[in-house]
């Protein structure tokens, strides 16, 4: 089938064009440079030119396939309320590419929506924008579906790891030789949920060939894994002294980044492993730390 992607060129999106063309797929990737385009066409991809504000070129993407993962999200935590409910407009310019057709859109969303301390299944509803503003990719998941498009969602977990990560833990490791040291806060009992780039496209892949209508899928190869157990691996491997901080010396040293490393995030997939057929296999978040490339 002919897939259109968006965040084609990302860290999980590069993944994804990947699986889906390993797998047989024709992928239409959205680029917003030539240097994006390059690549795409390097893998093995078509192009499709223009970015997440430009909604006409999303609407006209999703025409021109034979259904969407969208991927692409601008990670800009100092704008991260307005990138969120841009989120929503993209979800809208897409859905009306596909409205009337009955291909799959497999809509990217988050763990992070849900009350702290619950383990959250792929049943749960998220809490409102107005609380959680990454709730707006679901709310509009809803709209779209309400379009009459085939909807599915992919939760992902804070930290989605592997070789090319820019995300999460190369922001914690560069603030760690920053400040020369290594943080957490309180007693770092807060956890995050993880998986591989690898197993993550690879559901993807399966959410666009199995997915039900409706359904909530978990990209989730490990639950729980404490926060202070990531910030003792960094600490480790660069010799540096590991940390407790309160709320407000926590404030000063991740800044707009604090929220993130306090959330706690806690998820199951059992229900996504069961229906899709989902198997993550590839190396943990603290393997990962500790003999993966993040800092070589």
């Amino acid at each position: 089938m002919r897939i259109f992607v968006t965040g084609a060129t990302g860290f999980i999106g590069s993944a994804v064009v990947q699986e889906l063309l390993s797998a047989g797929h024709e992928v239409l990737g959205l680029a917003r440079s030539d240097a994006s385009a390059e690549s795409l066409k390097k893998l093995g991809a078509h192009v499709h030119q223009g970015d997440l504000k430009n909604f006409k070129s999303l609407e006209q993407g999703a025409k021109d396939s034979e259904g969407v993962i969208h991927l692409g999200f601008i990670h800009d935590f100092t704008q991260y309320k307005e990138n969120c409910e841009l989120d929503r407009q993209v979800i809208h310019a897409l859905a009306s590419g596909l409205k009337g057709s009955n291909f799959p859109l497999i809509i990217t969303s988050a763990i992070a929506m849900f009350p702290p301390g619950e383990i959250c299944t792929e049943q749960m509803d998220p809490l409102p924008s107005t609380q959680t503003p990454r709730s707006a990719t679901e709310e509009a998941a809803r709209l779209a579906a309400d379009m009459g498009v085939r909807t599915s969602l992919v939760r992902l977990p804070p930290s989605v790891h592997g070789k090319g990560d820019h995300a999460f833990l190369p922001m914690l490791i560069d603030l760690a030789r920053q400040k020369g040291v290594s943080a957490f806060v309180g007693q770092g009992t807060n956890c995050w949920s993880a998986v591989h780039r690898k197993d993550a496209a690879q559901l993807f892949r399966l959410a666009f060939e199995k997915a039900k209508a409706g359904h909530r899928y978990h990209g989730i190869a490990e639950s729980s894994i404490p926060f202070k157990n990531i910030a003792e691996a960094i600490g480790a491997q660069l010799e540096l002294p590991v940390v407790s901080q309160s709320e407000a010396e926590a404030a000063e040293h991740f800044q707009s980044f604090q929220p993130f490393v306090t959330m706690d995030c806690q998820a199951s997939s059992s229900i996504t492993r069961s229906e899709l057929n989902w198997s993550p296999i590839q190396t943990s978040l603290l393997e990962d730390l500790t003999t993966g490339d993040y800092f070589k």
